[in-house]
């Protein structure tokens, strides 16, 4: 047998493709150009002579070849976690104390199952939600009584230091007999004969309102519910349209409960990070949680988008 090509750095490429479905978003996900990515996949095929994804594809499609390869890269992928974090314990020990306050009220749907995972890889650190929605999760990691905050901005602080988690877009909702739901693109002018149903936080913190309607002077009617299914009930009802995540509404598209749009030609699109006090930076079960974070959801949550 010939000496194999395969190196790491080809398996995470591949995890990358797998889990984000395009070239530009898995070339950000492990640092290179898209031209780099690319050339490292046409070595592959060239060295095994088999086509590894499907070109012209949207998100990507693997094929068998590449299927096979994917299946290796997860293994590795499990076993080199594993091992490192077994390093981290004799390092650092196994007990700590991560406490998460959230300000996004949709954060839910992907941090729950992330946390489930985290706990079998770290069952002696004890890990809890600080109770309550939060307007200002980075003053509780400040005063101590949070250890991580998962934020919508990279506001600079004396002692927080910022991590990346993804990026995501933003569709309005409609009924299906509203009179714009077949119309593609909502621009600022669309919402202002609509009531605006949104969760009862500030404006500051609603980027509909934020970067498309307050710059354009539009201030519709007002609407407010704590829940993501009690919104969509409402529109569906319709009793307004709303402004959610394109993934915390795709299973109620695919229903057929409402019709989405996108916002603006280019999309109305938001970030989430983590902010963390610096001297938790370093810990090994932080990292651990936020890597287990941005690989559930990119494999989990569809239309993510790679933060620099």
């Amino acid at each position: 047998m010939t000496q194999s090509l395969l190196e790491l750095r080809h398996l995470k490429t591949l995890l990358a493709l797998a889990e984000t479905g395009s070239v530009s978003q898995a070339a950000k996900r492990v640092f290179l150009t898209q031209s780099a990515l690319s050339h490292q996949i046409k070595a592959l095929e060239a060295h095994y002579g088999l086509s590894l994804f499907e070109r012209k594809t949207q998100p990507l499609r693997l094929t068998p070849a590449g299927e096979r390869l994917l299946l290796l890269a997860r293994e590795v992928h499990a076993h080199i976690g594993a091992a490192e974090r077994d390093l981290a314990r004799l390092r650092e020990g196994e007990a700590g104390e991560l406490r998460i306050a959230v300000e996004c009220h949709t954060c839910f749907d992907w941090l729950m199952p992330a946390m489930d995972s985290f706990r079998r890889h770290w069952p002696a650190v004890e890990l809890d939600i600080v109770s309550g929605f939060h307007a200002d999760p980075v003053g509780l990691l400040l005063t101590g009584r949070a250890d991580l905050a998962i934020v919508a901005e990279a506001e600079a602080h004396p002692g927080v230091v910022y991590q990346p988690l993804f990026g995501y877009e933003m569709v309005v909702i409609a009924a299906h007999d509203h009179p714009l739901a077949a119309q593609p693109v909502w621009r600022a002018e669309d919402f202002a004969a609509e009531t605006l149903i949104s969760y009862p936080v500030p404006d500051a913190m609603l980027d509909l309102v934020r970067k498309v309607l307050k710059p354009a002077g539009i201030n519709p009617a007002r609407r407010t519910s704590e829940l993501t299914i009690a919104i969509i009930q409402l529109v569906a009802s319709r009793r307004g349209v709303a402004a959610l995540p394109f993934w915390a509404v795709k299973p109620y598209l695919e229903r057929g409960y409402v019709s989405a749009a996108r916002i603006g030609e280019a999309g109305l699109h938001s970030e989430l990070y983590a902010a963390l006090r610096s001297d938790d930076a370093k810990l090994a079960y932080m990292h651990d949680f936020l890597a287990t974070v941005r690989e559930q959801s990119f494999a989990t949550l569809p239309g993510l988008s790679v933060l620099g």
